[in-house]
């Protein structure tokens, strides 16, 4: 049985994935423009995973990242909706930050190689400790 992570790791995990997110879009590191999209896409999207497997902890990463990817791919596709207020907000930081801007195909490939690695590393987080020997 897989048990749950625990709430310190779990916050850390968050800060730690919007920190990297906030740094590969927003400090000048002289990456490729691929890297800068995409893995800021990608942070972006594992962000969503910890959340979800934070705010379900009992939940296997797999049903974590099944839940946190139709929230990314909602996100996405919400970009195809234009309002002028939404629209007004995907233009400042926190909007470009939170929802962006333009829908991607890119995006979603993204987001499902994310989530993938976010199931996968919160497997071996959450891997149960064997039992203590008794004497």
């Amino acid at each position: 049985m897989i048990g749950a992570r625990a709430l310190p790791v779990s916050a850390l995990l968050i800060a730690a994935t919007i920190a990297a997110g906030l740094a590969i879009r927003l400090v000048p590191l002289g990456l490729p423009f691929v890297i800068v999209k995409y893995g800021g896409s990608m942070l972006w999207a594992l962000m969503v995973y910890w959340i979800v497997s934070t705010v379900r902890p009992r939940w296997s990463p797999m049903r974590s990242a099944i839940v946190a990817g139709a929230v990314a791919f909602a996100v996405e596709l919400f970009k195809l909706h234009h309002a002028p207020g939404l629209d007004g907000f995907r233009l400042t930081m926190a909007g470009k930050l939170l929802l962006g801007r333009v829908f991607s195909l890119w995006d979603l490939v993204a987001y499902a190689v994310a989530m993938a690695a976010g199931a996968s590393a919160d497997r071996g987080l959450r891997a149960t400790r064997p039992a203590a020997i008794s004497s």
